[in-house]
């Protein structure tokens, strides 16, 4: 991890907790300065080349994969063989046309081909509570379906990442724990009409089931503590923000505690918070100092509103601090 003394000489430490610390400034500069063979993990989600413009700056459709590879090339070099890139990157629809970008495959595409990246496996987060757009094509005009789906880019520098899907099992359905309470009344091995064999070990509790590529997480964390606090404070607060549970589940199943989770697009810093929540340690890079200081609400909330406001505002005129 980089030498902290010195981020705090160069007025980029934000704050640092136990485990992690929260840096402003340019993520290419800061990527830069990261020694090779690092990083465990780099989890990010970077401002979509959406049509509007975002106040947390979103790039252009026509430069967005150029623009983003640069990013993501330094990230190969700070990562360890063993480590992987899980990158959240969102859908959105040409100009003027309903019609989708493939910005996010012709992404994928480069991060393999041209910078030697290996796609571990495809996710894509489900939210249901994710609003209709666009509106003219969904809402007005109603020729299209809601858009409620993100691809989430599993990459890795070498074959064989590290990782556990047996630790971020999911619960059990309801049919399934009726097999387990009496897995002979219920179940009887047999072949499938796809010719795969069933044996008796699938009336085994496990703890849960093994998850799918399909993260059914939902987004409406209108009353979260962040969000609360930003409220009571009378800040906007990040406008895009990761649900905990998304940076949860790869941290959980590609780390292990003291590994390095680093983010380096990190808005609200959901990632740090996650990576902070599962005991490993975190880095993470955000351009927007005001967006940077607003996060340290994460790791405060339980002080009082004043308190919060005073670091907030200490960090957001260049003063770091220790929590």
């Amino acid at each position: 991890m980089p030498d902290l003394l010195e981020q705090l000489r160069s007025g980029r430490l934000c704050y640092t907790t136990p485990l992690g610390s929260q840096l402003s400034g340019d993520s290419l500069e800061l990527l830069a300065q990261m020694p090779a063979d690092s990083v465990d993990l780099f989890i990010t989600s970077p401002p979509f080349p959406l049509l509007r413009k975002k106040a947390y700056g979103n790039e252009d459709q026509e430069r967005y994969v150029a623009w983003l590879t640069d990013f993501v090339k330094l990230a190969r070099d700070a990562l360890k063989p063993s480590g992987s890139l899980v990158i959240d990157i969102g859908g959105a629809y040409q100009r003027g046309l309903p019609v989708r970008s493939l910005h996010q495959y012709r992404a994928l595409l480069a991060f393999v081909d041209d910078l030697g990246y290996y796609l571990a496996e495809e996710f894509y987060w489900y939210n249901p509570s994710k609003l209709p757009s666009p509106i003219e094509w969904v809402n007005k005009r109603k020729i299209r379906a809601k858009d409620a789906v993100n691809t989430v880019w599993w990459l890795s520098k070498t074959e064989a990442p590290k990782a556990d899907v047996g630790r971020v099992r999911v619960p059990y359905s309801p049919s399934m724990r009726r097999l387990l309470q009496d897995p002979a009344r219920y179940y009887k091995p047999k072949g499938r009409p796809s010719q795969h064999h069933i044996g008796s070990a699938f009336g085994r509790d496990n703890g849960g089931a093994l998850p799918s590529n399909l993260l059914t997480i939902p987004n409406s964390q209108s009353n979260d503590t962040y969000l609360r606090a930003c409220k009571t404070l009378g800040l906007p607060g990040h406008p895009a923000r990761f649900p905990l549970k998304l940076p949860g589940f790869f941290i959980e199943m590609t780390t292990d505690p003291d590994d390095l989770v680093v983010d380096f697009f990190s808005g609200s810093n959901t990632s740090g918070r996650a990576a902070e929540d599962h005991g490993r340690r975190w880095l993470s890079f955000e351009l927007d100092r005001d967006y940077a200081a607003q996060s340290v609400v994460r790791f405060i909330s339980d002080q009082e509103p004043p308190a919060i406001k005073r670091a907030v505002t200490r960090i957001a005129r260049g003063k770091s601090l220790i929590l």
